[in-house]
């Protein structure tokens, strides 16, 4: 069996996604995205900006991947030679179970190849068994947080390059795209840098690095390693569970979901976390029919009464496919959704890679004309925020008295957000906020809908509105907006405009509705 480094991320990101990568069938995976296409990008991106700023004079072994063997030897030619850095060099290894895993794969040990591939061999003072020098291992993630899955492939290339050179790094790195602060920066850390150093060129924005405390992760990688190990020799597939953050941009996400549905699995419950779903099973709680059914005292005594009453409704609404007022909390007064005569409906679109909202629109709904009127406040270059911003503020202090709908906190914290930026008088903005009705809020408060996400998107499809292009989500209008600034090609600026206002009139649908449904 042979492990990488790549199927280990996999796995402690999702052990059937590990699983379906190395036995699934290849027919049965989603297309690209345009979005993972755009992240791969970045990294890519990323990874060049790391190695210009700092480690310039690298160098890379020339035996192709596929012969994994021969690039792992010479991998281990350069660092006999002292490279000072090393880019894509390869690093082998071996592992086996032992002791009760041994037992459960029978008489004979499971022995594993490992390979792995580090962005960067870094050369340090040190003792190794070439000489008086060491590397450490550094991997160049696009994350901005040191995330555990990161560190523990760190602390594979770690255990690798122990095997290899004859003594551990006394750390790993990884370098981060550096921490987002909206309107400020973020601290800088100096990287590692080879002995003897490499010339370096100024780098515009420096990456984060991180320590990887080698005596913490690698106990916890041992233990991933033999779990890992053990699942993909058993060929048992692991048991589907739907998170609808993490499988979202997994390329299995159709298969597992078709399976979920089909099983009607308790993730599909919102909010049936993977702790949750182990305490309904030692009720013998099975599926989302049984968990209506299921005996409530029993239920509250595992779970906790209010949870419990929350999910058990949750349940029956699905099965019902019914929506119904909230058991625990509810909505009392009209006040708290209001009707005026002028509503505003407001939506964002933005790009967080440059961490920039260039898209502000507003869904002016007159009643008493019975007129609809959609403005789109939009940076059509990214140093046009600023103008978009004051354009909006001035747009809906005309309407002093109008209640301005939204689905989310982001718009409440994106207001904030650019007033600070943009040194706004506090009489311009906080006004706003008071005006400010999060129509999520307002939802899961008041009732409890037959769908698996209280999503705008979800909510509003279940209420019958539908988008003008179907399947597009937020995340597609971010590559939208970056095709645009790379070609000038004004059809994605519409394709995004007709996103937003689809989603203001999604806001006004569900608004509607809710009065209706509650009073």
């Amino acid at each position: 069996m042979l492990l990488t480094d790549v199927l280990l991320l996999d796995y402690k990101r999702c052990p059937r996604r590990a699983f379906l990568n190395l036995y699934g069938n290849s027919q049965e995976r989603d297309s690209e995205r345009d979005f993972l296409l755009k992240l791969r990008q970045e990294s890519q991106t990323h990874i060049e900006a790391v190695l210009a700023g700092f480690y310039s004079n690298y160098r890379t072994p020339e035996t192709p991947f596929e012969d994994w063997q021969g690039r792992v030897q010479e991998t281990e030619a350069l660092m006999q030679q002292g490279v000072a850095c090393i880019y894509q060099g390869m690093l082998g290894g071996s592992a086996s179970l032992s002791g009760e895993r041994e037992q459960i794969m029978g008489s004979t040990p499971l022995l594993a190849r490992l390979l792995g591939t580090p962005h960067l061999l870094i050369r340090q003072p040190g003792v190794s068994r070439f000489g008086d020098w060491l590397y450490i291992p550094g991997s160049i993630q696009l994350g901005r947080r040191p995330k555990p899955e990161y560190k523990i492939v760190a602390a594979y290339y770690a255990q690798l390059l122990a095997a290899t050179q004859g003594t551990l790094p006394p750390t790993a790195y990884l370098f981060l795209r550096p921490s987002q602060t909206r309107g400020g920066n973020s601290p800088v850390v100096a990287p590692p840098m080879p002995t003897p150093p490499l010339p370096r060129s100024p780098a515009p924005h420096l990456p984060r690095v991180c320590p990887v405390d080698l005596g913490e992760w690698l106990p916890r990688l041992q233990a991933t390693l033999a779990d890992c190990l053990e699942m993909l020799a058993q060929s048992q597939e692991p048991e589907v569970f739907i998170s609808r953050q993490r499988c979202s941009l997994c390329h299995w996400y159709s298969h597992c979901y078709a399976l979920a549905q089909a099983q009607q699995h308790l993730s599909l419950v919102p909010g049936v976390t993977p702790s949750r779903y182990q305490s309904l099973q030692t009720l013998g709680v099975a599926d989302i029919q049984s968990l209506a059914a299921v005996c409530p005292v029993n239920l509250g005594e595992v779970i906790g009464g209010e949870v419990a009453s929350q999910l058990q409704q949750q349940a029956q609404s699905l099965v019902e496919n019914r929506a119904m007022r909230r058991v625990t909390r509810q909505i009392r007064s009209p006040s708290e959704i209001p009707t005026a005569a002028i509503e505003l409906y407001f939506d964002i679109e933005a790009e967080p890679e440059r961490n920039l909202d260039y898209l502000l629109g507003i869904l002016l709904v007159d009643r008493q004309e019975n007129r609809q009127q959609f403005y789109a406040f939009l940076a059509e270059k990214p140093e046009e925020e600023e103008q978009i911003w004051w354009q909006f503020l001035a747009f809906v202090n005309r309407y002093e008295q109008a209640p301005i709908f939204h689905f989310s906190e982001y718009e409440a914290e994106t207001i904030q957000r650019l007033a600070n930026l943009y040194r706004t008088p506090r009489r311009q903005f906080a006004p706003l906020l008071s005006r400010l009705v999060d129509l999520h809020h307002r939802v899961i408060n008041s009732v409890t809908l037959p769908v698996e996400s209280y999503s705008l998107k979800s909510l509003a499809n279940w209420l019958g509105f539908k988008w003008r292009d179907v399947g597009v989500g937020g995340d597609q209008c971010v590559c939208w907006y970056d095709q645009w600034l790379k070609t000038g090609d004004r059809r994605f600026l519409e394709l995004i405009l007709r996103y937003n206002e689809d989603d203001c009139r999604a806001t006004l649908h569900l608004k509607n509705w809710l009065i209706n449904f509650l009073f």
